[in-house]
């Protein structure tokens, strides 16, 4: 079975953002992302809202028709937006004003991280937690109760020679011991199309999470086309 795919349509935003512009508009990039054959869409509503709006989550909550993926921090607020929109999933990531994207794993001891997950998944809203890749955090997300560990794959895409191959044996390891516990394993954070497919191996991984290489080589060669070459690298 072929790994599902999630788009993450934050740059989209992100573009639109840099003047204030009416687009381009990510809920057109979504609906153009789900025609192409991806399985769901991934968004990050940051606090500071540098590129996702609420606007566009109350639209795409509307009209995605595969799975919305909201990616969040741990706060009161977001958790009561999620509350009220009731995306299919939301993944609880950290999050810091001063970083240009999200640099590492959630940090699992966080007061009250527990009670969020509960929250959510008493709502029906699966709960996944993104978090780096070693054994003592996947003990720690099992017994949270999370049903789905994404794991953090930056170390992984930033290595060279060798280090590549003993990312690949941390990746895979993880998920094996987080599927024996019983929770679902995505993957995702600076995946590209030249790295992705060792990835893909670990049979473990069900789920990627891949934004901006996709928006990138949409510039390119067009969203729907980039979005069809990342599918056909998921191929096992």
């Amino acid at each position: 079975m072929n790994v599902r795919l999630h788009v993450n349509i934050d740059h989209v935003a992100t573009i639109r953002q840099a003047r204030g512009t009416q687009y381009p508009d990510p809920v057109w990039a979504a609906a153009l992302v789900e025609l192409a054959g991806a399985h769901g869409i991934t968004i990050h509503l940051r606090e500071d809202r540098r590129h996702i709006q609420d606007r566009d989550l109350q639209l795409l909550r509307q009209t995605v028709r595969s799975v919305l993926n909201l990616e969040m921090a741990a706060t009161p607020e977001m958790v009561n937006i999620a509350l009220e929109m009731h995306p299919d999933i939301v993944t609880l990531v950290p999050e810091k004003r001063e970083e240009r994207t999200t640099e590492g794993g959630l940090d699992l001891s966080l007061p009250k991280l527990g009670d969020i997950v509960s929250r959510l998944q008493k709502s029906d809203i699966r709960v996944s937690l993104f978090i780096e890749p070693t054994l003592s955090v996947i003990q720690a997300a099992s017994k949270l109760d999370a049903k789905i560990v994404e794991l953090h794959t930056g170390e992984y895409c930033e290595a060279r020679g060798i280090k590549v191959g003993d990312e690949l044996a941390r990746l895979s390891e993880c998920a094996s011991q987080a599927d024996a516990l019983g929770m679902q394993v995505a993957a995702g954070h600076g995946l590209d199309y030249g790295n992705v497919r060792a990835v893909v191996q670990i049979p473990e991984v069900k789920e990627l999470n891949i934004g901006h290489a996709i928006i990138a080589r949409s510039i390119m060669v067009g969203l729907d086309r980039a979005v069809t070459d990342m599918l056909a690298l998921l191929e096992r």
